[in-house]
């Protein structure tokens, strides 16, 4: 799908473009969703290079992500992406020339449903295909700041979790799903800083005062919420090692039970053992209260051995 977003008058007004339809006049954003080969072809009207495709999107080195051609100025942008519980990282690929912007996508994303969403309520102010794509990098800060909030959230939740055995199995859960949202927010952050300091470094002529000073903000903004990814890491990793621990002493009174009770049966295991030998010559063998004995021995020595470790304090 192809859409293209016309500037009048600061405001965009959207069109669904088809393989043979004419890009219109005054377009600063054309948006591509999933092209198939009919739009791809329509595409390469306007790539003098070739259109980029899903294999370089998902490419990490520097020089594939941000360089400058003949067709213009390239980003390839890291946005994550939540569904349910996951967070997955979505590559979109940035072609900024003269007064044009061309992103090219292949999964959905909110922030550019969001995006759409305030130029119908005529809630963005752009003048120029830069300040759609500096306002697109600015919705993404803004929600990975959201995504952290969340992270904060999930984390003051599970750490009430910890001490309760019936809880711990979601809780790892929910540790685990946060720690791949953490990272995917980490690696977004990273990727946005270096997006922005390409911009800033390659648009240093054209871009105004006004934007100049947004791009700054924004990366003063991401330099402020790295530190609170790390933190988050650590918050994980010590919440695990509490569940961890939690678990390992919960099996540890298991184990002490069991040796316990070896430890108190075995005088009188040892007791049956001896009067179960068969020898000709016990005389224990042949008195009339033997055997009521043997069992008076065998359980004062069980009790007493457990009247000992208590004492001890050890049970």
């Amino acid at each position: 799908m192809i859409t293209a977003y016309i500037l009048n008058n600061q405001v965009l007004d959207i069109h669904t473009l088809g393989p043979d339809d004419v890009l219109p006049d005054n377009t600063i954003w054309l948006d591509v969703y999933k092209p198939d080969d009919e739009e791809r072809e329509w595409l390469t009207g306007l790539f003098l290079e070739e259109v980029p495709d899903k294999e370089e999107l998902d490419d990490i080195e520097a020089s594939a992500r941000f360089y400058w051609d003949t067709d213009g100025l390239h980003i390839h942008s890291l946005f994550p992406q939540r569904i349910g519980r996951d967070t997955k990282g979505v590559h979109v690929s940035f072609t900024l020339r003269s007064n044009l912007l061309i992103s090219i996508r292949e999964e959905d994303i909110g922030l550019v449903r969001l995006l759409r969403h305030y130029m119908r309520q005529d809630r963005l102010e752009v003048e120029d295909a830069f300040d759609v794509l500096l306002e697109v990098q600015n919705l993404k800060v803004e929600y990975l700041s959201d995504l952290i909030e969340d992270g904060y959230k999930t984390l003051e939740g599970t750490a009430d979790q910890v001490f309760d055995a019936n809880q711990l199995t979601p809780m790892l859960k929910e540790l685990i799903a946060q720690e791949e949202t953490n990272g995917q927010i980490r690696l977004s952050l990273h990727d946005t800083r270096r997006a922005l300091r390409f911009l800033k470094r390659s648009l240093r002529q054209r871009m105004s005062n006004e934007q100049a000073k947004w791009i700054d903000e924004m990366l003063h903004d991401v330099e402020s919420l790295l530190p609170h990814t790390q933190f988050i890491f650590d918050k994980i990793n010590f919440q695990l090692e509490a569940a961890m621990g939690v678990t390992n002493l919960e099996q540890n009174k298991v184990i002490k039970i069991f040796s316990v009770a070896a430890v108190v049966f075995l005088p009188p295991t040892l007791i049956a053992s001896i009067y179960g030998m068969n020898f000709a010559h016990m005389e224990e063998l042949a008195w009339d209260y033997g055997y009521p004995m043997s069992l008076g021995l065998m359980m004062l020595s069980a009790f007493g051995t457990y009247f000992f470790f208590k004492r001890k304090g050890w049970l």
